[in-house]
């Protein structure tokens, strides 16, 4: 249930939403990490993309910030790298469990004290 009270109502102008169109269509970035920079939903971004497709939204193109875009790019990357540590990460947890837990099992009798018997 939404909040009681007034509604904040941000109204964008026709270069920023062609801006945020256009670096969203850049390739390596993702609608979601253009969003998230510009502080609105990727929801609405979205739905700028498809007005921009279907000519509802046109004018002259803005000029792009090449470090923004940069800047998506790499985040992207890390992002992706971060997400390899910690599944590596978690696979190596799970093989220190599970080789504690073999050692706990095994019982004294079982391991060689470095007696042998006589040979047959």
């Amino acid at each position: 249930m939404g909040m009681p009270g007034p509604q904040k109502i941000n109204r964008y102008g026709l270069e920023f939403k062609l801006r945020a169109v256009r670096m969203s269509e850049q390739p390596g970035v993702l609608v979601k990490d253009v969003a998230e920079s510009l502080c609105i939903h990727p929801f609405m971004l979205s739905r700028w993309r498809k007005q921009v497709r279907e000519g509802v939204l046109s004018g002259k193109s803005p000029a792009l910030d090449a470090a923004a875009v940069a800047e998506l790019q790499r985040l992207r990357e890390v992002e992706s790298k971060y997400r390899q540590l910690q599944m590596e990460h978690d696979l190596l947890k799970k093989a220190i469990r599970f080789v504690s837990e073999r050692k706990a099992k095994s019982s004294p009798s079982s391991r060689q004290t470095g007696k042998r018997g006589p040979l047959r």
